[in-house]
C-alpha cells in the first residue's frame, strides 16, 4: 500500500542498504487484504507481508525490518544498544504509530475532519509522542544506537508526513533536523504516493 508509513519501512530500509526487492501492490482500502489467498500470507488481514523465501511470509511492519537489518550497519553490536534500538522500535508501534498514523489514516482515507472526535481524542498522545522524540534528540543524533539503526526506520515512517495526520512539527526542530539527516542518506527514496480517495 503506497501510502501506508508500515509499508514504507521495510523499501526505506532496502533502499539505504542498496539491496533489491520486488513491490507487489496490494488494495488495502478495497478489500484485498481480506481474501483468502491474502489471509494465507498474513491471517491478521495486514500489509506490509514479506515473502523472504517462496512460500515463507513474515507479517509486522518492524519485525520484518529486524530480519531484513539485522546483518547491517543499521543494527549495532553493543547488546545495550541493540536493547535500546530495540525499546524505541517497540515505543513507536504503542505510544506514536497508533496516534499519528492513525490520525493520518483517517484524515486521508477515514473520512474524518480535524473537528472529528477521533481526530481530537488522538491528538494529545501524538503530540505527547513528538515531545518525547524531541526531548531525546535534544541529547542524540539518533534512536537507540550512536548512528542511524533500525529505530529510526522505524519512527521515520509515520513521523515525516505526520502533518497529513493534523500534527505539525514547527515546533519540534530537533525532529525536523533528524529527519533531514536521515533523509539525506545515500540511498534515500520518499514514500511511495498512491490515489487518494476524492473529496
Amino acid at each position: 500500500m503506497p501510502d501506508s508509513g508500515n509499508c514504507y519501512k521495510p523499501c526505506l530500509l532496502m533502499d539505504l542498504l542498496g539491496r533489491p526487492y520486488e513491490w507487489i501492490e496490494v488494495d488495502a482500502l478495497n478489500g484485498e487484504t481480506r481474501g483468502a489467498e491474502f489471509l494465507q500470507k498474513n491471517p491478521a488481514g495486514r500489509v506490509p507481508v514479506l515473502e523472504y523465501a517462496p512460500g515463507a511470509y513474515l507479517p509486522e511492519s518492524n519485525a520484518i525490518l529486524f530480519f531484513l537489518g539485522r546483518d547491517s550497519e543499521l543494527w549495532p553490536e553493543d547488546p545495550a544498544e541493540q536493547a535500546a534500538v530495540l525499546g524505541w522500535m517497540f515505543w513507536e508501534q504503542n505510544s506514536h504509530e497508533v496516534w499519528i498514523a492513525t490520525s493520518r489514516f483517517g484524515l486521508l482515507f477515514g473520512g474524518a475532519t480535524a473537528a472529528s472526535e477521533d481526530i481530537i481524542r488522538r491528538r494529545e498522545p501524538g503530540l505527547s509522542a513528538l515531545t518525547r522524540m524531541e526531548e531525546h534528540l535534544g541529547g542524540c543524533s539518533w534512536f537507540g544506537a550512536s548512528s542511524i539503526s533500525l529505530a529510526d526506520i522505524a519512527l521515520f515512517a509515520y513521523t515525516h508526513v505526520a502533518g497529513e495526520g493534523g500534527f505539525s512539527l514547527d515546533g519540534f526542530p530537533a525532529v525536523r533536523s533528524w529527519l533531514e539527516r536521515v533523509a539525506a542518506r545515500p540511498g534515500f527514496r520518499p514514500m511511495r504516493r498512491g490515489k487518494r480517495p476524492s473529496a
